[in-house]
């Protein structure tokens, strides 16, 4: 499709980032009002089943559409992505109980898997690699700015609106998108001689899902299982087993869902291992942040958002400006490897902080780290697309939202135990040496209990709540509460840093890596005339140039 009018291009384009928004703002603007949801359906304990079966759902449906959206084309799964969203949103505003929020959710995960899916991959359709990094900029950008807007947006919506219009809000948007979509997209022919492996799909979907169940599940807290629990080891197990099945059927299979040749290129199994490390650092750490600003600073969750927001603004800027860069020079390398080192600086300085920092230096560093997201961040999807051939585009971009998608799943659970393992450990220590000073005070028994619920981390978090307790303690008792609660904070601090500093660690791995990416410079559309023109010329002589600039 490269040689559509770039009036043509620009206008699909501007349909194909409408789509995606609608996607990533329902995901963003649902992460503030699903406690006030949860709390209005019940079924609290499912509470983290309506997101992992999103995860679980998206992470899917983006590889299986790769394949076939090679073969049939991208439109019809972009315009199928975008109902299926529609429909699931749809529905889940209209939700009696959690089970059915959690089914419409998982409905919700298939459209938003598949629009993702297509819509990177487009991109590769419709320009030359040197073209898309301007784009690919802009697409990211749409995250970015989803991820400003959708939160203190979904916390308007539940403080003076039904909670209903959070997944209704943005439907007419999709409808336009939809519109858009199915008018200017161009038809593609199925491609011959292909066929859909069944077999395949199959088991790396049996692959996929217990090992992203097992990461969701296993930690500490309520609703979790031990690492060593065999709830964990058997999703563990039922995992090696598939895989082993899968690679076996991959290598026997005439058209293979996710072709094990492409990871004999270099530059796509070194780019994929690359984000999959990058956003396990990225979502390990990033997730936790809120934890800090709220429950160490004492922040509301309304005015957290703004404290995150200057880190998306960062992030968005940046991400266009290094588009324009990547397009006009069509290097890459160095900037990855420059936005890798400025987000582990970031996280470093994150580590760093502690209940006295103001809040302007979180502020900073948060910048920071936004910075450098922005840089390294749309690089890989490119590198990726600009390695394989044409044909292998959809298959080529959804195993680098794979390997993503799984990055940052791995690292939230990981970085949730580190957290959890430090909190535990902290708080022994420092409650240790207090045990006698609680002794020497004469208390209520049934008043030392109430204290005790609400010397935890979570009654950080719900700030009104603790402070409608502290004002009714008897005076005496308020002070004892308040140095035994500072102590909270500073366990909590520790915990969420230390996760900080394993996200600069798990950064740093993602730079020597990437030290190991082969640049190959990106093609631009002025490279691919001339390339058309020479061989259309050869075909006419008998015979055809091969193929050496993707």
């Amino acid at each position: 499709m490269e040689h559509l009018s770039n009036k043509r291009k620009v206008s699909i384009m501007i349909a194909i980032m409408a789509a995606m928004f609608f996607s990533a703002i329902n995901q963003t603007i649902i992460g503030v009002a699903m406690p006030r949801i949860i709390a209005k359906l019940g079924g609290m304990d499912y509470y983290t089943w309506a997101i992992t079966i999103y995860l679980l759902t998206s992470t899917v449906a983006t590889v299986l559409v790769g394949k076939l959206s090679d073969i049939y084309g991208r439109k019809p799964f972009v315009l199928v992505g975008i109902g299926v969203f529609m429909l699931g949103a749809f529905l889940s505003g209209f939700s009696k109980d959690i089970i059915q929020l959690i089914i419409y959710r998982g409905i919700q995960g298939v459209g938003a898997g598949i629009i993702m899916s297509t819509a990177f991959t487009a991109v590769g359709d419709l320009y030359a690699p040197r073209e898309r990094a301007r784009w690919t900029g802009l697409m990211s950008g749409v995250f970015g700015l989803s991820s400003v807007l959708g939160p203190p947006l979904g916390g308007y919506i539940v403080d003076h609106l039904d909670w209903h219009w959070v997944f209704w809000l943005f439907l007419p948007l999709g409808i336009v998108a939809f519109i858009m979509i199915m008018t200017l997209f161009p038809k593609v022919e199925r491609r011959p001689g292909e066929s859909i492996d069944y077999l395949g799909s199959l088991f790396l979907t049996t692959t996929i899902v217990p090992l992203l169940l097992a990461f969701s599940w296993a930690g500490e807290g309520e609703g979790k299982y031990a690492w060593g629990s065999w709830q964990i080891i058997g999703l563990f197990a039922v995992t090696a087993v598939s895989l082993i099945i899968f690679l076996l059927v991959e290598m026997k299979a005439k058209s293979p869902v996710l072709p094990l040749s492409l990871f004999k290129n270099s530059v796509v199994t070194v780019s994929n291992l690359s984000g999959f490390v990058l956003n396990a650092g990225m979502m390990g750490a990033i997730i936790y942040v809120p934890f800090f600003v709220q429950g160490v600073k004492g922040i509301s969750p309304t005015y957290s958002g703004y404290v995150t927001m200057p880190m998306s603004i960062a992030m968005i800027v940046t991400m266009g400006v290094v588009g324009q860069m990547i397009a006009r020079t069509g290097k890459y390398k160095a900037k990855a490897i420059v936005g890798l080192i400025i987000m582990a600086a970031g996280m470093v300085l994150l580590h760093f902080m502690g209940v006295d920092t103001p809040i302007y230096i979180t502020i900073i560093y948060m910048c920071i780290l936004g910075f450098g997201l922005g840089i390294s961040m749309p690089v890989f999807s490119l590198t990726v697309q600009n390695a394989v051939e044409p044909k292998q585009l959809g298959v080529a971009t959804a195993s680098s939202q794979l390997f993503r998608s799984l990055g940052g799943t791995i690292g939230i659970a990981v970085m949730g135990t580190i957290m959890g393992q430090r909190m535990t450990s902290k708080m022994t220590e420092l409650f240790a040496p207090a045990a006698g000073t609680a002794q020497q005070v004469p208390m209520d028994p049934a008043l030392a209990e109430q204290m005790q619920e609400f010397l935890n981390p979570q009654a950080l978090l719900d700030q009104p709540k603790l402070e409608e307790f502290m004002s009714g303690l008897p005076v005496d008792m308020q002070a004892l509460f308040n140095e035994f609660l500072e102590k909270v904070r500073e366990a909590l601090s520790y915990a969420v840093t230390s996760t900080f500093l394993a996200g600069a660690i798990v950064t740093v791995a993602a730079v020597v890596l990437t030290f190991f990416l082969k640049e190959i410079p990106l093609r631009s559309e002025k490279d691919a005339k001339p390339a058309a023109k020479e061989a259309a010329e050869g075909k006419r002589a008998g015979f055809s140039k091969p193929r050496t600039d993707s």
